[in-house]
């Protein structure tokens, strides 16, 4: 076979796969928009419910059912709802002690028929536990015990053999949805996030410019109308290779960089006022900004630190690159 050849039937096998992949990722979508358009009261009911809870969201289901339960209680949890995942078969043996009265039970199964739910469901029932159900088959034990029924859209699998591929995206889709209109309902803001978050990328990109700078009492100022020889006894003593000017009023209307020595470094410059070696309008930064946010202006205008300022333009901080790069922000 020529090399021409070999290569056709590589390139066959190629798009066979991607044709496969897309038909699969295709039916997923008919799934999602199935969920997307079958969100009614019974959402809202759920919804409420566990918003009301005082206790914890417990989480649980078997299987395939339960990878996704554990990744709905992790998201739960990130996001203001107390929630974690029990294993059904764990509960049976010992774990049912982790549940509370004050607690809310969402139960998920596609069949709505796993035999290892069925202890949990008795518990719940016993001690007056709310149970939320999320299930594909309308005809099932789970849809009859359940305070709130969820049943999923008849859409079919994905796989050809009926392994759970739609009937899981549905069901994180759902358990997704849930767990944002409950963020949306408690007020949940990034700041909060950022306290779940602390060793996280996502935390380290949601911290505040407060969270790092060096306070006031650090701050190499100079008031404008000092000399250059005090400004760089300043400068010195301050060790951030800079010096920030600022007039009567506390404004801050200049800062002193190494690079402004250099370019007066020809003449006397040590007989300036501050005011006159100064580059004026520097770049500043507030308290409230992303740190994220003066590490891009660091990088942009060629800085290795940016003045935090007030409202009134008064310098209350500073924010060095080296800050940002040791807490991980990128």
């Amino acid at each position: 076979m020529s090399d021409n050849a070999l290569q056709l039937d590589a390139g066959e096998a190629a798009n066979d796969e991607v044709k496969s992949g897309r038909v699969t990722i295709d039916q997923e979508i008919k799934g999602l928009e199935a969920v997307r358009e079958a969100l009614d009261d019974v959402f809202v009911r759920a919804v409420d419910m566990l918003f009301e809870c005082h206790g914890r969201v417990i989480i649980t289901g078997m299987g395939k059912s339960g990878h996704v339960a554990r990744k709905i209680a992790a998201t739960m949890a990130s996001t203001g709802t107390p929630a974690h995942f029990v294993h059904p078969a764990e509960a049976s043996h010992g774990d049912m002690g982790m549940i509370a009265k004050e607690d809310v039970i969402v139960m998920l199964s596609n069949s709505g028929e796993t035999n290892e739910l069925e202890d949990m469901i008795g518990y719940a029932k016993r001690f007056s536990i709310p149970l939320i159900g999320i299930v594909r088959r309308a005809e099932s034990t789970l849809v009859d015990a359940a305070d709130i029924p969820i049943i999923l859209p008849d859409i079919a699998e994905a796989s050809p053999t009926g392994a759970p591929t739609t009937s899981t995206i549905m069901m994180m889709a759902y358990g997704d949805a849930l767990a944002m209109a409950l963020l949306e309902k408690r007020g949940f803001t990034r700041d909060d996030f950022k306290v779940f978050h602390p060793g996280g990328r996502l935390g380290k990109g949601l911290l505040k410019v407060a969270d790092l700078m060096h306070p006031a009492e650090q701050l190499p100022l100079v008031k404008a109308e000092e000399l250059m020889k005090d400004v760089l006894l300043v400068m010195t003593s301050k060790s951030f290779g800079c010096a920030g000017v600022t007039d009567k009023e506390g404004q801050l209307i200049g800062v002193i960089t190494d690079g402004d020595l250099r370019r007066h470094a020809e003449s006397d410059f040590l007989r300036f006022k501050a005011e006159e070696v100064m580059t004026a309008n520097p770049k500043v930064i507030t308290e409230k900004a992303l740190a994220a946010e003066a590490l891009h202006d660091m990088n942009e205008f060629s800085i290795t630190s940016l003045f935090v300022v007030n409202e009134k333009q008064q310098p209350v901080g500073l924010i060095h690159i080296h800050d940002c790069l040791r807490a991980g922000v990128v």
